[in-house]
């Protein structure tokens, strides 16, 4: 972990208080903060502005287009304080946004996660909300597996997506299918998408599907092994893939058909 950075602290190690009191110059303030405190940004944002935003708004429960009277709105020392001290904690333990949020946003869904988790990042978002295009035909699509599903963010995606269809979301961690019931029952989806503890299709024999989809670990041990700090805080069963990375997608190749 990294140590916490001492210009935010007092002598006495209180958090300082003389940092602005708008969500816009809270904004700019965070962004510096991160941007000098050599943070990894790969889990929903990529730079330091973009994540000061997530922090700043999210916390103060405010909408990421939140107006210009929104925004430079004062804020009470209470609200102040908790910017500061979710920035301080990014800082100092390199968590991701999301864990410290316990949200994160995946086809402009907001999902609950936690550390049990990935946060959810994937480009599988843009084909989703294309309906798979021109690859599917979205009428004759009816039953749909996610393999994999950690958040559920895919599953239940994909059933708005095909309104018409079902969808059976497998992982084979335990922790995370309760975060995926979690946000299934969020949607009030439990009717048409179903949950299930599977090591990829051993519990599905028999059963057909119209589209499969998946997200699977595809992290090398090399790259693993050098992955920044941010990742350490995600379940490494959902990135570490083999020696060369290609350990699950061969399982899932060899036993789709």
């Amino acid at each position: 972990q990294t140590a916490p950075d001492p210009r935010l602290y007092t002598a006495a190690g209180k958090l300082k208080k003389k940092t602005p009191a708008t969500p816009r110059k809270l904004i700019a303030w965070a962004q510096k903060q991160l941007a000098a405190a050599d943070l990894y940004f790969g889990h929903g944002t990529d730079n330091a502005r973009d994540e000061a935003a997530f922090l700043v708004l999210r916390s103060l429960q405010l909408p990421f287009a939140a107006e210009a009277a929104v925004l430079d709105q004062r804020l009470s020392q209470d609200q102040q304080d908790r910017v500061i001290a979710l920035i301080n904690e990014r800082i100092a333990t390199r968590k991701p946004a999301a864990y410290l949020l316990g949200e994160a946003w995946f086809a402009g869904l907001r999902f609950f996660v936690n550390e049990q988790v990935l946060v959810p990042r994937s480009p599988i978002a843009e084909l989703i909300l294309e309906q798979f295009t021109p690859w599917c035909m979205v009428d004759s699509v009816k039953r749909i597996l996610d393999i994999g599903t950690g958040s559920g963010c895919m599953a239940i995606a994909s059933a708005m997506a095909f309104p018409g269809a079902t969808v059976e979301a497998i992982d084979i961690s335990t922790e995370a299918l309760a975060v995926a019931r979690r946000n299934v029952t969020d949607y009030d989806l439990q009717n048409r998408v179903t949950l299930i503890e599977s090591d990829l299709f051993q519990k599905l024999e028999g059963r057909r599907y119209d589209l499969i989809i998946a997200n699977p670990p595809y992290v090398d041990a090399e790259d693993f092994a050098a992955m920044p700090a941010e990742f350490r805080h995600e379940p490494a069963i959902g990135l570490r893939a083999g020696k060369d990375g290609l350990e699950i997608v061969r399982r899932i190749l060899k036993s789709a058909g």
